[in-house]
């Protein structure tokens, strides 16, 4: 046993007894034991090994054709009231979900090994980290886990041997039935069962599950945040760093920004751009009073398609050794892997990602894809050429500005600060964007995605929103300031204007320079604007001041369509909240409609 603590020992006895399995082993994160599962995953064919002197310690994994992405349709949120998980969320009572569950559970492991892993989200000792045990019947989960949380024996110490503060975790691949798939949160009994999957998002229950569902509710409890935010810290020349978090739902380039690599005009200057996280932040107030945000988890499980040496160098480094990589292709002739936009040159002897072994060029010519369009890297954070030197930082870093971005063509400007925290509330409530292949359905839909959290705020987003209001009170004057991005506005042929990627910095530094005082703004009817000079555009080539300008132009017309569209429009949104919509909410709603009338 790797622990004493009888609330940790009795819940896993408790699960062995549900779902008998042959054999239990306790993951105590040694090298020697991952080693001996690797091997036996390779043995099964459960994994493929990779070429070990291009890709060392790399594995690769295929998930079955019905399991590639979240399932938010079968994601619910168990509340002993249905009013507590919301509008947004799929509900059912505790006792109903057990009920379907437990039958299922029962006698799922017969056969199987039982791997019992204890896992921490956050720095080993750090105040502000977590515990979760997942029980797992996948050698899959029990390896990503590995890269994606401080997994093993070093994780009870948080814990110790009498606290019952521990997220109970509950998998099972089952036969993988999409039919039977439930990927389910108990927020009030600390607990998260998922069953018939077998996909990263769905069953690595420390990431989306723990760290977002489960940790967004602990945060309203506890007076602090969970956020579906990446933390990056930009050092200047004089050797001072000064942190940004920022929340974009999925394909807005959320990882690229968080591994951002200076443009030429900065890094010769010396400026550096440091990985804290790209995915999620857990915000505290420190003893300063300032807001201070840890990254939970250890590693990035990433979008493989779209990363290459131009839009994430950074990225395609950090996967070149210890990686798991999923529902990729492989390149037969040397057991190397490809996915799309890797590079102009698909595999002639490929392997796509369902296993068929194909002619690379010919199948893509035939309109086919080699690898998942939400096929994806696990790859270990300490292998990130950029990873913050505070990344382990137990106390975390201080946040000087929060962002949110969304994917809109024509609506939302370049850049706009928010005119205090309440209305930057707003700003993040308001956040639309085109649904992605790493949600299930459909792609290219507008849809709100209030600060990115939509899929996963573990209770209901009215009192989440309130949560938000709630947490700027308790900061006061020492709050970040609030800001939104929309890299991706388009001319009238479809194409971006703005360059994106590194270039991105040149905005965050107006940004920075806003919340230091340094850089002037004009006010307009969303927000403060910058002037259009303000942002720095040498070195470009195809940006001129006009550009700017015309990527800072408020349309009017389009904000107030916005807001009264049928169905999608922010009116329509907010309606569905009822009573639970903080009333600061309509009003900042009711101002803007006035600034824009006017």
């Amino acid at each position: 046993m790797l622990t004493n603590n009888k609330n940790v020992l009795t819940w896993v006895d408790e699960m062995v007894a549900l779902c008998k399995p042959a054999e239990v082993v306790w993951i105590d994160g040694s090298d020697e034991q991952l080693q001996s599962l690797r091997d036996e995953a390779v043995k099964t064919g459960e994994m493929i090994l990779l070429n070990q002197e291009k890709l060392p310690g790399c594995l690769y994994h295929r998930t079955a054709v019905n399991d590639v992405a979240r399932v938010e349709d079968r994601t619910f949120i168990c509340s002993s009231k249905k009013e507590d998980a919301g509008p947004t969320n799929n509900w059912m009572a505790p006792a109903e979900m057990h009920a379907k569950l437990d039958p299922m559970y029962d006698g799922v492991m017969k056969g199987r090994t039982m791997y019992v892993i204890p896992y921490s989200m956050g720095p080993i000792g750090s105040p502000l980290a977590k515990v979760g045990v997942e029980v797992t019947d996948s050698i899959y989960v029990v390896l990503n886990m590995d890269i994606m949380t401080r997994m093993g024996k070093q994780a009870f110490e948080n814990l110790g041997e009498t606290s019952n503060d521990f997220v109970r975790g509950l998998h099972s691949k089952a036969n993988v039935d999409p039919e039977n798939r439930y990927i389910v949160h108990f927020p009030e009994e600390n607990t998260i069962c998922s069953i018939n999957s077998a996909y990263g998002g769905n069953v690595l229950l420390g990431k989306k599950c723990f760290a977002l569902r489960i940790a967004s509710y602990q945060g309203k409890n506890e007076g602090w945040m969970a956020e579906h935010m990446l933390i990056l810290g930009i050092e200047n020349p004089q050797g001072e760093t000064k942190y940004i978090c920022a929340a974009f739902p999925s394909a807005c380039g959320k990882t690229n920004l968080a591994m951002l690599i200076p443009p030429a005009i900065y890094r010769e200057k010396g400026y550096k751009v440091w990985t804290v996280g790209d995915d999620i932040a857990w915000l505290r107030p420190g003893p300063d009073g300032r807001l201070y945000a840890i990254n939970p988890e250890n590693g990035f499980f990433g979008v493989a398609p779209g990363t290459n040496e131009k839009s994430n160098p950074n990225a395609l480094h950090t996967t070149m050794k210890g990686t798991i990589f999923t529902n990729v292709a492989i390149n037969k002739a040397n057991m190397t892997v490809w996915w799309e936009s890797l590079d102009k040159n698909p595999p002639v002897d490929a392997i796509e990602w369902k296993g068929s072994e194909v002619n690379g060029p010919e199948f893509i010519a035939e309109g086919n894809k080699l690898a998942h369009p939400n096929s994806r890297f696990t790859a270990p954070a300490e292998n990130c050429p950029c990873v913050s030197p505070e990344f382990n930082n137990p106390n975390g870093v201080p946040i000087s500005a929060i962002v949110f971005g969304g994917r809109r063509a024509k609506t939302a400007p370049l850049v706009y600060q928010s005119f205090d925290w309440r209305h930057g509330t707003f700003v993040g409530s308001i956040m639309a964007s085109e649904t992605t292949a790493a949600a299930a359905g459909a792609v290219g839909v507008v849809r709100r995605d209030p600060m990115a959290m939509l899929p996963f705020c573990g209770y209901n987003m009215g009192d989440y929103w309130q949560h938000w209001l709630n947490m700027g009170e308790k900061l006061g004057d020492k709050a970040p300031k609030i800001f939104h991005v929309n890299w991706f506005r388009t001319d009238d042929e479809g194409h971006f204007i703005w360059p994106g990627f590194g270039d991105n910095m040149r905005v965050l530094m107006w940004i920075l320079d806003r919340c230091e005082g340094k850089a002037d703004a004009v006010e307009t009817a969303i927000g403060y604007e910058p002037k259009p000079e303000d942002i720095n555009i040498e070195g470009l080539d195809d940006v001129t001041i006009d550009t700017i300008r015309g990527l800072l132009s408020v349309d009017k017309e389009s904000w107030l369509e916005d807001i009264t569209r049928e169905g999608t429009g922010i009116e329509a949104f907010y309606a569905k909240f009822g009573d639970k919509l903080p009333a600061e909410m309509r009003k900042q709603l009711d101002a803007l409609k006035d600034r824009l009338s006017k």
